[in-house]
């Protein structure tokens, strides 16, 4: 009887497998690539090389699907990828498909674990529901000051570079988000503005340029491989930095907070303290809670999150915090460098919003820089800091279009194509023009650089506050042009891109600086 049950059981697993393998090829012939699969890797092949090979082949599977109505599929050796450029079907599929598809992610995961932007959904939204009330306006808009200092700070970084030729922004605009992120989701100073090579900075940059290579190479795929590489072994030195550091700040908190719920009879005294320190860590200073604050507070009334929770959320805020907004800002400047006339318009905003020089930007201030609003997206729709999200269709799920996307097929949403689709943005859709973000959109769905629908990212506002701040801070000082020696037409060609789990500019986004006005060195508090 046992070995008749195990034989039905091996018989209807056969059985599923296969027919789930058959509607997969059947999808693959119905949306087909244009291009070739090879034995065993299929269109793996396409992401052999550098970073920028991979990111063209992002953005040429994107336009295959466009060129197809907004759906193409692509064989990564035995799992088919249906990669979607069209906002309906988006839409369809990011509200009925939320698990993450795990062929991609599983690495991501070697840094994060189960933080909440990778993880299951039976772990996601449990966490979803801890975390989003840390994100709301009123409490976001108390970040704004340590925006508009850390940018201070980083104008003055700048001074020195002033007029002096072709340099790259990037190191300044990642140490202040760095710096802003930490003070805002840790509550803690970290200065790396004035110490650009901080080793957190260093070791994230290796770890995202490794996982984002293996992500897209089948070869690397099998954790036994892996690990006997010299890849892994980088990967496990800069995964240590950068858990100490966190578990070292949220030990740090942890007592705090216990401390203060001590003071006001709510704890008995543990007495196993731990002396920690970092430079303007008490409330008294800040002047507000930071968000890692505000889930230990949590965690104390209630059933909250372990340490290990904390770090993985953690991980998420402030590798998310860091280089989305630094990507974002980035690549405003360099297209404000290519457009001086939308320069000039955002220049004569800020006059007159911000009135005089020296007024720091307030959260205020935000709502009312409008025209700035609109170049930050429409630089988002041409740059999407993430270019690419995945799913995984865990049950069959059908289109506006009548097509059936069968359970198993893993789900790439080309974002980086969808913001290019003429059908919704117009035959310029590859042109910088902000003001079309004045219109209303035709689809929710046709911008989504922070993803879209229940699982999109809790930190938007977050992201926009911060990358609108650090660019009117720094576009009332300087004025941007492209780099010296430039040659024109490079400069009406889109920018160079590479792949790096976020895109980034393969120049590391330079450009020239120049003075707005004669400056008064100022210190900075």
């Amino acid at each position: 009887m046992f070995l008749l049950l195990i034989a039905i059981i091996i018989f209807t697993y056969i059985v599923h497998y296969k027919m789930g393998r058959k509607k997969l090829v059947e999808l693959s012939k119905k949306l087909p690539s244009d291009l070739p699969a090879l034995p065993i890797l299929g269109h793996a092949y396409l992401f052999t090389g550098t970073d920028e090979d991979t990111m063209k082949s992002i953005q040429k599977s994107g336009k295959i699907a466009l060129k197809h109505g907004g759906l193409a599929t692509f064989w990564m050796a035995n799992q088919l990828y249906l990669v979607v450029a069209d906002p309906a079907a988006s839409e369809v599929l990011l509200k009925n498909c939320l698990e993450k598809d795990n062929n991609s992610m599983r690495f991501l995961q070697f840094l994060v674990g189960n933080g909440s932007i990778y993880s299951s959904v039976s772990i996601w939204r449990p966490r979803r529901k801890l975390l989003a009330p840390t994100f709301n306006t009123k409490k976001l808009n108390r970040f704004v000051d340590v925006f508009a200092k850390q940018s201070a700070i980083m104008v003055e970084q700048l001074r020195p570079s002033v007029g002096k030729g072709t340099i790259s922004v990037w190191k300044y605009l990642t140490t202040y988000t760095f710096d802003s992120v930490c003070e805002t989701t840790l509550g803690v100073q970290m200065n790396a503005q004035s110490q650009p090579n901080h080793p957190f900075l260093e070791a994230f940059d290796e770890i995202a340029e490794l996982m984002s290579r293996r992500m897209v190479r089948p070869w690397l795929h099998p954790d036994w491989l892996y690990r006997i590489l010299p890849h892994y072994q980088r990967a496990e030195r800069c995964r240590r930095l950068i858990y100490d550091f966190v578990d070292n700040v949220i030990k740090l908190k942890r007592q705090e907070m216990e401390a203060k719920q001590r003071e006001a009879n709510y704890l008995p005294k543990s007495g196993n303290e731990t002396s920690i320190s970092f430079k303007g860590t008490k409330d008294s200073y800040l002047g507000f809670q930071s968000l890692l604050e505000m889930l230990l507070e949590t965690s104390l009334k209630v059933k909250g999150f372990t340490d290990l929770e904390l770090r993985e959320e953690t991980l998420v805020m402030s590798a998310a915090g860091t280089d989305t907004s630094a990507v974002g800002a980035s690549f405003a400047l360099v297209m404000l460098s290519r457009h001086p006339e939308v320069q000039e318009k955002v220049f004569e905003e800020l006059h007159e919003v911000l009135e005089y020089g020296d007024k720091a930007v307030t959260a205020a201030d935000l709502p009312r820089l409008k025209y700035l609003d609109a170049v930050v997206k429409e630089t988002l729709r041409l740059y999407p800091p993430v270019p690419i999200i995945v799913r995984l269709a865990t049950s069959d799920t059908e289109l506006q279009s009548g097509v059936i996307i069968p359970e198993g097929t893993s789900i790439l949403l080309n974002i980086w194509a969808i913001h290019r689709d003429p059908r919704y943005w117009g035959p310029d859709a590859d042109i910088f023009k902000p003001e079309r973000f004045f219109e209303p959109l035709t689809h929710p769905a046709q911008f989504m650089p922070f993803s879209y629908g229940l699982r999109n990212c809790l930190g938007y506002l977050y992201a926009m506050m911060s990358m609108k701040t650090v660019l009117a801070t720094f576009l009332r000082q300087y004025r941007v042009l492209p780099p010296a020696g430039a040659d024109p037409k490079t400069l009406k060609e889109p920018i160079r891109v590479k792949y790096e789990i976020m895109m980034k500019a393969v120049d590391k986004f330079q450009l020239q600086i120049e003075p707005r006005t004669p400056q008064v060195t100022r210190t900075i508090g």
